[in-house]
């Protein structure tokens, strides 16, 4: 999916991000197991962000990251970048060129999933060489 990212009209953001939430959390309340992936357009915290881009600018703004929170928190998915359930992975995206050669940038793609299949988890990657974006292909596997 492609979230985006909000410099033509942030208010369209902010509604897509609300009804991403709503429906994923209805989603899981009828029992159905999801996988997210892509590019959300938020650094869900400040460490997801390198210190040298760190402003109050749109991806990295309180509404955005509360509703991203409650994309995850809302289903009960695993958002951790410390744990391979998580399955939630850096991008050096940000800006082309010299930031994302030197992996100085904000992760904005992730993979999310159901608690259920984030168990089954074997690796989370990101193929930081792949591409000529400023972003980096995130890939998931399962047992």
């Amino acid at each position: 999916m492609y979230v985006p990212n909000g410099g033509k009209s942030y208010p369209a953001k902010l509604e897509f991000m609300t009804r991403m939430a709503a429906w994923a959390k209805r989603l899981h309340e009828e029992g159905r197991e999801l996988v997210l992936c892509g590019d959300i357009n938020i650094a869900l915290t400040e460490m997801d962000v390198h210190p040298r881009e760190r402003k109050p600018v749109i991806g990295q703004l309180p509404e955005e990251r509360e509703l991203f929170q409650r994309l995850s928190a809302s289903t009960s998915w695993m958002c951790s970048a410390s744990s391979i359930r998580t399955i939630r992975a850096s991008s050096p995206g940000g800006r082309p060129g010299q930031h994302a050669q030197k992996n100085i940038g904000w992760r904005l793609d992730y993979v999310l999933a159901s608690p259920s299949i984030a168990a089954r988890a074997s690796s989370c990657v990101v193929l930081a060489d792949v591409g000529t974006s400023d972003h980096a292909p995130v890939m998931m596997s399962t047992e």
